[in-house]
């Protein structure tokens, strides 16, 4: 296969086999709930992941008919979500995957929730069931929720007191300003005491339907068996799946114009390290360059062998963590430069982040660097699909993101058309945005006094 593989909302089945000689079904029901699995042969476990297309940029200031703060839900609800159903309680779910040996867990991201679980072949069907019902029959028990407010709260400060995690957060607010993604995935103490149950189970009521849901599976998966396990579940949970409905349509993929808050951003901490990042706007999921940037990140920051290692730590040992990163989203992303390193260093690193990204617009890259490049990104691709939660996951975001599956041949494919110009350029659009720079340390503001002006005085 070297073509992408199109989802469409409307059509009820699809089979298709993978370049590897795995089979990828796709089964929409009546009610528009979405479900997929690719076999893996020999595979004696599986992962399922029921995927809800809502993240944090997805919550309202005003909740729709409660009138309270609903900026946390998406969170609240990632928790309350293993807390109990009217058939299971909190340690009923626990132990139904401990019993088993299974792992089961949640992520809340900026654009979508994911539930998932890894069990061997024979506690699919138990897998399922259990998933299933915490997603269509939650209670979001008061009491339950006050204590998991508590818990949120914890976690957010387990956080806040990693420096390395805190910078990220001040960074997404500063180079994307007001849009949504520029909010904190996990919500701050304010929202989350602000966040009333009401808030969430609006939220819940209107984002947990069966038209929102996706399910993916991959490992030891009977197709027929997972639908079958699916609909019974939901069913018994309360789900009428004999209501006609259309899937729910993806998320606009037109990239949109960000407006930084701040060209510097500096917090104080008497601490050890600085933990520094530079970077802007990058580039939206579906930005045809998505795979130039891949091949940019890999020769400026992305392994031992990449300019900003080799040059910051390696000749000069200024700091053991350097790297370069890259994050789409369906209308806009971030790209940026990372270095971990003592106060009285930071300067000094700062410039020469920057000045190796403007090497790299001038310059452009040798054809040793990108053949390391290609090698080391088609290596990564191949390695990750050996297991059945990348698999998962694959198919997971093509149907609730993007809308089409991209096998492994067609993406070493596209990946071997990339050239060094198509880096260059894409290096140089990169270098003439406007950049930030986010650090939290024993650092102050003024220490960049000047940070970035060229000849000219301009960044």
């Amino acid at each position: 296969m070297t073509s992408a593989t199109e989802f469409p909302l409307s059509q009820p089945e699809m089979t298709f086999e993978t370049s590897a000689g795995s089979l990828i079904r796709r089964t929409v029901l009546p009610n528009g709930l979405r479900i997929l699995s690719e076999a893996m042969p020999a595979s004696s476990s599986a992962t399922l992941g029921f995927w809800v297309g809502v993240g944090s940029r997805d919550e309202l200031a005003q909740d729709l008919s409660a009138g309270a703060s609903g900026f946390g839900s998406t969170h609240f609800l990632e928790h309350l979500l293993f807390k109990g159903t009217p058939t299971r309680s909190a340690l009923d779910i626990a132990i139904a995957f401990d019993s088993v040996g299974g792992e089961h867990n949640a992520l809340t991201a900026k654009e979508y929730t994911c539930y998932y679980a890894r069990v061997r072949d024979e506690d699919v069907s138990m897998a399922t069931t259990v998933l299933a019902d915490m997603i269509a029959s939650s209670e979001l028990d008061p009491e339950e929720f006050e204590r998991e407010r508590g818990v949120i709260l914890e976690e957010l400060a387990m956080r806040e007191d990693d420096p390395g995690t805190a910078v990220w957060e001040r960074f997404f607010e500063a180079v994307l300003g007001e849009h949504p993604l520029a909010r904190a995935i996990g919500g701050t103490p304010d929202t989350i005491n602000a966040c009333t149950r009401e808030a969430v189970l609006e939220h819940y009521r209107r984002n947990y339907r069966p038209e929102d849901v996706v399910i993916s599976a991959a490992g030891a998966i009977d197709h027929d068996s997972l639908v079958a396990d699916v609909s019974a579940a939901l069913e018994a949970a309360g789900w009428d799946l004999s209501v006609r409905s259309e899937p729910v349509a993806r998320r606009s993929l037109v990239a949109v114009e960000t407006t930084r808050a701040t060209d510097v951003f500096v917090e104080y901490r008497p601490i050890e390290q600085v933990h520094l990042l530079i970077g802007g706007a990058g580039i939206a999921m579906r930005d045809e360059r998505w795979l130039v940037m891949s091949v940019l990140n890999s020769i400026l920051g992305g392994g031992m062998s990449s300019r900003l290692f080799q040059e910051i730590r390696e000749k000069r040992g200024l700091a053991y963590s350097v790297y370069s990163f890259s994050t789409s989203y369906s209308d806009t992303g971030v790209f940026g430069l990372g270095a971990a390193c003592t106060p009285a260093k930071t300067r000094e690193v700062a410039d020469l982040m920057l000045a190796e990204l403007r090497l790299l617009a001038e310059d452009g890259v040798t054809e040793e660097e990108m053949s390391r490049a290609l090698g080391q990104l088609s290596g990564a691709s191949a390695l990750a699909l050996e297991d059945s939660d990348a698999r998962m996951s694959r198919l997971g975001r093509a149907d609730l993101l993007v809308g089409e599956f991209l096998d492994l041949d067609a993406t070493l494919a596209r990946l071997s058309a990339v050239t060094a110009e198509d880096v260059r350029d894409l290096a140089r659009d990169l270098a003439a945005r406007p950049l930030t720079i986010t650090a939290v340390g024993a650092i102050e503001e003024n220490i960049f006094a000047g940070f970035g002006e060229s000849p000219e005085g301009k960044n």
